[in-house]
């Protein structure tokens, strides 16, 4: 006996609902802003509810239909904002998250195992800062099946109707993505020592200890602020660990009574800084070789607020 959409049952509310935490996890990912992924996530559960309970019936798979919705919508969202980020204030940073588990799941099964396993990404390392700026560089066509493949375990078929290209030049998009992270070498380390390389960051820069911080910062190390044209920061990359260092020392001298807590930024151990209980900094580091080589540094006040609704750790 056939069955027919009319003779299918409704997809259950909750299964529904329940993909929220999914597609959420790879719109972050994909647009590298909380704000952006929740929209993203939200026009897609409406583009579900527009259509007929009919419609909705003859979906055979809804999580796959939101699925390529939301990849659809987020690549769109990409392009539009290559264009809006060449006239954004200062450098442009991805939105740090708070220490959230829920950030780090996500679909763990097996992709059509086209590529070496060993060059896959875990969804921890995804979400680290470092990593974030390397999708950047990426075009919107391949940002979206580099995450989806080597990330989160689609199948080129599949993302080859999200991306409106063929399972063949999805996996050379992925490709040229892999290569992309690869030469951008990115820096590591086990997050017990950072936390520690961090903890004396942050001493040395209480104690306003010029020295201690140059010794604690690789000779070549770069810091990126991203105010957005919202709250002062410095506009250009600062270079060179006494330059880092110096700068570091003339804003805690400008911004008395400025209180810096050890935080999990983005799945790693970070700094965030606040004022009066509000939260106005949250500095991203990526060490190299036992020092800090990069430092993030976020103020924009609109890419914090998860940190100022955040519950407290």
């Amino acid at each position: 006996m056939n069955t027919t959409a009319s003779d299918r049952a409704e997809p259950d509310l909750s299964a529904l609902l329940g993909e929220r935490r999914r597609l959420t996890n790879l719109a972050y990912r994909l647009l590298g802003s909380l704000a952006e992924a929740e929209d993203a996530v939200q026009e897609t559960y409406a583009r579900w509810y527009a259509m007929s309970p009919q419609r909705q019936a003859a979906v055979e798979a809804p999580g796959a239909w939101l699925t390529t919705v939301a990849g659809r919508i987020c690549l769109d969202v990409l392009g539009s904002a290559r264009v809006r980020r060449e006239r954004y204030v200062g450098e442009w940073i991805p939105e740090p998250l708070p220490d959230r588990t829920e950030w780090f799941s996500g679909r763990t099964g097996e992709g059509d195992g086209s590529d070496d396993p060993a060059d896959r990404v875990t969804l921890d390392e995804s979400v680290n800062m470092a990593f974030l700026v390397v999708l950047e560089s990426m075009t919107p066509a391949e940002r979206v099946a580099f995450v989806l493949h080597d990330v989160f375990r689609y199948p080129f078929g599949e993302i080859s109707g999200i991306v409106g290209r063929t399972p063949a030049a999805c996996r050379q998009l992925a490709a040229s993505a892999r290569r992309r992270v690869r030469s951008a070498q990115l820096p590591s380390a086990p997050a017990a020592g950072q936390a520690g390389l961090v903890r004396e960051f942050k001493e040395a820069w209480e104690a306003k200890d010029i020295e201690a911080l140059v010794g604690l910062l690789d000779p070549a190390a770069t810091m990126t602020a991203d105010g957005g044209g919202a709250v002062g920061a410095v506009l250009h990359p600062v270079e060179g660990s006494e330059n880092i260092a110096a700068y570091l020392i003339h804003i805690a001298a400008k911004a008395p009574g400025l209180t810096l807590l050890e935080r999990t930024v983005n799945g790693v151990p970070g700094l965030v800084a606040q004022h009066s209980g509000v939260t106005v900094t949250v500095a991203a580091f990526g060490l190299a070789d036992g020092r800090v080589s990069r430092i993030w540094a976020v103020r924009n006040p609109e890419k914090l607020r998860p940190w100022n609704t955040a519950r407290p750790e």
